[in-house]
């Protein structure tokens, strides 16, 4: 064995797993005893639980997408221990999973234990991809993946679980996966048939370690994925102001729209200069400018050619709006931008491209007199826009719900959330279990921030339009959330949904995708009055019951794919404690300081700010004083957030934060002891003029 393999010492564990389990395919009911056994032994809360009763069934993917699922190294680990151990492997257990792709938790499994043709189907195709990987005999493979593939759920995570069983056999398609592949022209990124999907992994087989697939083996190329989707992610953070920023462009589909039937038919707008290559090779427009005078005229200057060019590549990005045009006075089109950048040298004059819904395709005349550039940015012109929009008759909607979205997981959530591994994988899959979640803590422990990009690491992107956040009040009520009496033009009174009920119809017409309902501040609130009858049919168990409603009568459930995060202040004494009869329906989640996670001292280290350093020592020491006082006690620490600031932090900065933040919060934790909140301000400020 070559020593790339030996790198990926994972595979001789997963390989002979693989073969072990397959001798259980007609004795499953002693394999789930085993399965549940290793759980036990390795103190995890055994998860295949579904329909009221533990799994009394179960495929062999779904056993291996139970420790291949967003989780701890600890954990997984911990239970592949007890699986050598109950199915006698020989292989010693993992401690790197570099190269393994993983299943986000809540779709972990490819089928619970219904008894339909499912779970045999599976095993069918497991047993089959083993023959076929060891002995060349591919019957069935491909008729066994087309039948597997058509069941709900399963899609790209097929080609994951045949990777984990013989990776050095099949390919992997995950998300970065198929990104590389495409980069390399190496893949088309629709979802194969099982017979295309055999063929390329024989291809990609047949062409390791050459110039178009330069990897020693598939684990290998995985792992290069994963690198390169960190790197591309390095300084790509989550901005709430920008994530959802759509941008509208002018763009001109060839020389007097010469190419517009083409690329309507297609689904692309493309643009030239193919003489350069790909665009994506330059790091700046002046790199281009250079390229362009070099490859076409060295006598002209490229400012503008290099701006469009520029923008196509770096600027554009899925979900923006394009308004094809025709010279300086037509409109002939509009769509919805789908991809990012791609290049492709087969395409001739064209060969770089998005990929671009095309929502409209006519004769319109531009409302003044369009630029002459091929591409324009015309976002700021509103008055523009909306003659545009009125033109081609659009009411503003929700048009990203088609593009690519950006990928967001565990680690990406980590990075960003000062929070322990731990306790991520552990929320997750509480979350994944309770359905409802509370997360509470003190002021300043990133509630509302993690709130969401908790979902996105659970949802795998950031996808808003499945995160839905209201904020409860005292004035909040049953007809908000629920449903209430609404005038209508006539003077009359009619039932009109609520903010929840909208949003659990919006996730029962998608039962593929799970939603996610954020509710801040739910301890503000009257719940009883807001949450009505919703008291039991939130319960795990209750998803997909039934009631009537107050108003409308009509029946109401709320969908087993929503879940909801409620957020609540423990440090505010002005609030009520959470009715009893709703505390029962949730779990609990205690969110603290994260002034000691992985990330927060990473962040810290970046700013290399001795004041600001001092600053997080005196609020640690703060927060051990808070902690031990039985009026106050760990609920009240004061936590991170304040200190997460974007842009250079000064002693202008840090003082702000003492004096305007932290000073009066610690007044009115010790409103009755001016000694200690004497004391305290001092610290606090000499820590940062030391």
């Amino acid at each position: 064995m070559d020593n790339t393999i030996k790198k990926y010492s994972w595979t001789d564990f997963y390989i002979e797993l693989a073969d072990a389990i397959l001798k259980y395919k007609d004795n499953r009911e002693l394999f789930v005893k085993l399965i549940r056994k290793a759980y036990e032994d390795a103190g995890i809360d055994y998860k295949y639980y579904s329909n009221g009763h533990f799994f009394q069934d179960m495929d062999p993917f779904t056993f291996f997408g139970g420790f291949n699922k967003q989780s701890s190294d600890k954990t997984r680990i911990a239970l592949l221990t007890q699986y050598k151990k109950v199915f006698g492997i020989s292989a010693e257990v993992p401690q790197d999973f570099t190269g393994i792709p993983v299943l986000f938790a809540m779709k972990a499994w490819f089928t619970d234990d219904t008894p339909d043709e499912r779970i045999g189907t599976f095993w069918k195709l497991f047993e089959k991809a083993i023959a076929c990987a060891d002995k060349g005999d591919n019957e069935e493979v491909a008729e066994l993946f087309d039948k597997a593939a058509s069941f709900q759920g399963t899609s790209w995570n097929l080609t994951m679980a045949l990777y984990w069983i013989r990776p050095f056999y099949y390919i992997n398609l995950d998300t970065n996966n198929r990104k590389k592949l495409n980069d390399q022209g190496l893949f088309n990124g629709k979802y194969p048939s099982g017979k295309v999907y055999i063929e390329l992994c024989e291809s990609l087989r047949g062409s390791l370690n050459t110039d178009k697939f330069p990897y020693s083996s598939f684990p290998e190329f995985s792992a290069q994925a994963w690198d390169d989707k960190k790197n591309n992610n390095a300084e790509d953070t989550l901005d709430d102001d920008n994530a959802d920023k759509k941008r509208y462009w002018l763009y001109a589909p060839g020389n007097n729209a010469d190419k517009w039937d083409k690329y309507y038919s297609s689904g692309v707008m493309g643009i030239g200069w193919h003489e350069i290559g790909n665009l994506r090779e330059y790091n700046s427009r002046d790199e281009m400018i250079e390229a362009m005078r070099n490859n076409i005229d060295p006598d002209k200057s490229y400012v503008m050619d290099s701006l469009a060019t520029w923008q196509f590549v770096h600027e554009i990005k899925p979900g923006d709006i394009v308004y094809a045009k025709k010279g300086i006075h037509k409109i002939v089109g509009r769509g919805i931008v789908q991809s990012d950048y791609e290049y492709n040298n087969d395409f001739g004059d064209y060969c770089n491209y998005r990929k671009v819904k095309w929502t409209h395709k006519g004769e319109w005349q531009y409302p003044g007199q369009a630029a002459m550039k091929t591409l324009t940015d015309i976002t700021r012109f509103a008055d523009v826009l909306e003659k545009l929009n009125g033109l081609l008759e659009i009411e503003e909607q929700d048009d990203i719900k088609n593009t690519e979205l950006k990928p967001y997981d565990g680690k990406r959530f980590l990075e960003e959330v000062y929070m322990s591994e731990e306790d991520y994988y552990n929320l997750a899959e509480l979350i994944e279990y309770k359905k409802n979640v509370i997360l509470q803590g003190a002021p300043g422990v990133g509630k509302t921030f993690s709130a969401e990009r908790l979902a996105y690491s659970i949802l795998g992107c950031i996808d808003k339009s499945k995160v839905e956040m209201v904020q409860f009040h005292q004035s909040y009520s049953y007809e908000d959330f629920i449903e209430g009496l609404r005038p209508t033009a006539t003077g009359e009174y009619e039932p009109k949904p609520g903010v929840f009920q909208r949003f659990c119809d919006k996730a029962r017409d998608d039962k593929e995708n799970n939603y996610f309902f954020i509710i801040d501040e739910i301890n503000r609130g009257n719940l009883s009055k807001i949450f009505g009858e919703l008291f039991m049919l939130i319960e795990n168990d209750k998803r997909g019951h039934e009631l009537q409603l107050l108003y409308s009568g009509t029946y109401f459930s709320v969908p087993k794919n929503v879940y909801i995060i409620g957020l609540m202040n423990t440090a505010d004494r002005s609030l009520a404690m959470l009715d009893y009869a709703l505390r029962r329906r949730f779990s609990f989640f205690d969110m603290k300081p994260g002034f000691d996670t992985d990330g927060f001292k990473k962040y810290k280290e970046s700013l290399k700010n001795e004041k600001f350093n001092a600053l997080i020592d005196c609020i640690k020491e703060l927060n051990e004083e808070i902690r031990k006082d039985d009026s106050l006690g760990e609920g009240f620490c004061i936590g991170h957030s304040y200190f997460c600031i974007k842009g250079s932090i000064g002693e202008k900065t840090l003082s702000n934060i003492v004096k305007y933040e932290l000073i009066p919060l610690v007044k009115e934790y010790w409103f009755d002891n001016k000694s200690k909140v004497d004391t305290w301000s001092e610290r606090l400020c000499q820590s940062i003029y030391q």
